[in-house]
């Protein structure tokens, strides 16, 4: 099992950013460009926006695995993290009720967002499907996510490679302990 660990996801996001010689903001923009109101997605990202490096590297891991994923300053370029106001209240939630469920991704940075807290009890309340994915300041051997104090009620995302697989990385959640179901099953409730 394996948690994301804060390099690895900001070399993945860098490289992606460093291919096409552009800011990880700019890649991140001109590729959806062409999403709309009415666009849905299976993963709504949660996150600081202090770790938008990371959080590009995390969404590219999720679309290699096949999954659309919402990030605001991505989609809706207007929006003004910094003000919580109605307007910025209300277009997300908009885009959190397009979105199938909610990816908490939990960092050192997550404590002092504003937006965060507010995404997770919305989604909750309106779906009931979170997972807090964890981003470790380094790679910890057997170190297992308890979740910090409510977000420890929540399932939690990890990757890791699937026995008897063909040795690919799969993002898994954790429901319970020891009880782990790959992302696209837990997604669909199965």
């Amino acid at each position: 099992m394996g948690l994301y660990v804060r390099n690895d996801l900001r070399l993945k996001g860098q490289t992606r950013a460093n291919a096409v010689r552009k800011d990880s903001r700019v890649v991140l923009a001109e590729n959806f460009s062409r999403i709309n109101n009415a666009d849905k997605f299976d993963i709504f990202l949660s996150h600081s926006y202090l770790d938008s490096n990371e959080i590009l590297g995390l969404k590219l891991e999720f679309e290699a695995a096949g999954f659309s994923v919402y990030v605001d300053w991505v989609v809706d370029k207007g929006l003004d993290r910094t003000k919580v106001d109605r307007q910025t209240a209300a277009t997300l939630r908009t885009r959190l009720k397009q979105c199938r469920c909610l990816v908490y991704a939990f960092t050192e940075n997550s404590q002092s967002s504003v937006w965060m807290p507010w995404e997770l009890g919305y989604f909750d309340a309106f779906k009931n499907k979170v997972a807090v994915l964890p981003i470790l300041q380094t790679s910890r051997a057997g170190f297992e996510y308890v979740g910090q104090e409510y977000l420890g009620l929540y399932p939690y995302a990890f990757h890791a490679t699937a026995k008897g697989g063909n040795g690919s990385e799969l993002i898994w959640v954790c429901t319970a302990p020891e009880t782990y179901k790959q992302f696209k099953g837990w997604l669909n409730g199965q």
